[in-house]
């Protein structure tokens, strides 16, 4: 047991062996499917990726050395089918490969929304786990091949062959992900906080209370390109603090001007109950309603939506500053949407 109240694994907790004695299917070669698809296979795992024959990212896989398959064959050759296609188009990927899967496989996931609120209903008779690096992909790949990784999570919703557990921490560690350690969760708990952190906090908070900024410095006349500096450009120095320190590495950083204004005035600009409404939106199912919804209605909102955010002034500063000055931070590599 460690000293949190949820327990955490390390490398010692998990025998890899297990997984290096089966067939992976890796369904996506995104983000999150070419990291996890390479590490395996450093790791000793027999994968194959699973990607439609008219994938952009087929050859792509196989220039990495890596089996590729359609994912209904990926599927019928393997032992644990792992979905990291986007959410979106998970149950109709599920319907093309379910026929492939045998009593006692493992049907796994990195994120718990399909299995949570009923898209994908897997037979009884699967193993169903959820092995979710807390990272984007890049970062699990780059920091394997450091001798490193991330942390993880791992849930395991239907365990039908008794051993979904220690197969899941078996994935985890050939992944990387039990160097840093992975922390025991459930399909709903995982599902419920990251739709509420990415909607009222990392997403969505953040980039409203950028604009909100953003607005009201230009709106009393300042120069925009101070306002972006001031409320957007300087968030990363503040949020690489948190990251390194906690709150209380920031505020031991930044000025004692900077501490006082912030804790004396920073709640004014949360609201809470808005936060609340959000939670409880997420946890009867009405976000991901409206998600489906929209996503069989060829999603009209959600382009408005983005096309506003596009041509926001913000956007615009951020482009001509961008150009003008030489940003210290080295360019992230690019990694396709996944497949």
């Amino acid at each position: 047991m460690t000293e949190f109240d949820t327990e955490v694994y390390y490398d010692d907790d998990a025998d890899v062996s297990t997984v290096q004695d089966e067939t992976v299917a890796v369904l996506g070669y995104g983000s999150q499917g070419h990291a996890h698809a390479q590490n395996l296979d450093d790791s000793g795992v027999d994968v194959v990726v699973g990607l439609r024959k008219s994938s952009a990212s087929r050859q792509e896989a196989e220039t990495d050395g890596l089996e590729v398959a359609t994912p209904a064959n990926a599927a019928a050759a393997a032992d644990r089918v792992v979905m990291l296609v986007p959410d979106t188009v998970q149950p109709a990927v599920y319907e093309d490969i379910r026929e492939g899967m045998d009593a006692g496989d493992t049907l796994q996931f990195a994120h718990g929304f399909n299995i949570h609120y009923g898209q994908i209903e897997p037979p009884e008779d699967v193993d169903v786990t959820m092995v979710a690096p807390k990272s984007p992909g890049h970062l699990v790949r780059r920091t394997y091949k450091r001798g490193e990784g991330v942390p993880g999570l791992l849930a395991v919703y239907q365990d039908a062959t008794g051993e979904a557990h220690a197969e899941g921490l078996a994935y985890a560690k050939a992944i990387g992900c039990t160097r840093a350690g992975v922390i025991e969760t459930s399909f709903q708990e995982e599902t419920e906080t990251d739709l509420f952190g990415e909607q009222a906090v990392l997403c969505g908070g953040v980039t409203e209370m950028v604009k909100a900024g953003f607005e009201t410095l230009v709106d009393a006349g300042y120069a925009p390109e101070m306002a972006y500096f001031e409320c957007l450009n300087e968030l990363k120095l503040i949020v690489d603090l948190m990251y390194e320190g906690g709150h209380m590495g920031m505020w031991n950083s930044v000025s004692d001007t900077a501490e006082y204004g912030g804790l004396t005035r920073g709640e004014e600009v949360i609201d809470r109950e808005g936060m609340q409404e959000i939670l409880e939106g997420v946890q009867s199912g009405e976000f991901a309603r409206e998600w489906i919804n929209e996503n069989q209605a060829h999603r009209p909102a959600y382009r408005q939506y983005r096309g506003a955010e596009q041509s926001h002034q913000i956007e615009q500063v951020g482009d001509r500053l961008r150009e003008l000055f030489a940003w210290d931070e080295q360019a992230e590599e690019e990694v396709p949407a996944d497949d």
